[in-house]
Parts: structure tokens; sequence; C-alpha cells
């Protein structure tokens, strides 16, 4: 099994460590492909510069899923009941 990354602050210079109050600019990245639930996974993006080295760098504030289904809540689909044919096994014997 992979390792999991831990998830650092990202207003904090990866350089120096400085934590930065507030980002220069932000936008959103909207997915293109819903995932196999139907949400469509929102990421906000910021740019940031350390004030005390000079440091730019871009990082991922928040990400959220939103529409869709919910995993747990599947709708049950309304399926057509067929017709039952009964097969009489001395039937077979009388055909040969």
């Amino acid at each position: 099994m992979p390792r999991r990354r831990k998830k650092r602050d990202p207003f904090v210079c990866p350089r120096c460590g400085t934590r930065v109050s507030e980002p220069v600019k932000t936008w959103t990245i909207v997915s293109p492909i819903p995932d196999k639930y139907g949400r469509i996974t929102v990421t906000i993006m910021a740019s940031f510069v350390c004030p005390n080295c000079g440091y730019k760098w871009r990082d991922a504030i928040k990400k959220f899923k939103t529409g869709g289904e919910e995993p747990g809540e599947r709708r049950e689909e309304e399926k057509e009941e067929g017709t039952i044919i009964e097969i009489d096994l001395s039937d077979l014997d009388e055909i040969e």
C-alpha cells in the first residue's frame, strides 16, 4: 500500500517556513469529468509570496465535491418483471 503524504498547510512557505497571512491571488478550477456518483470536484487554488524570503508558490487551499448523489444513497432502479416460463420435465420425454 502506498504511503500517504502528510497534508501540509498551504499558507506556510515551503522554503523558509514563514506563515503567510493571505494569498496574493485566488481562483477556482472545476473538473470537467464527474466521478462515478455524478459529483464534480471544485478546487480553490491560490498563489502566495513569502514576505521573508520572497519565494513564490501556488497551492490548493480547498477541494470539495458538489452535486450528484451521495455514495451511500443509491437510487433503486425500476426493474421490469420478466415473464415466468414453467417447463415440466415429463413433457420433454414425450417429444422424442
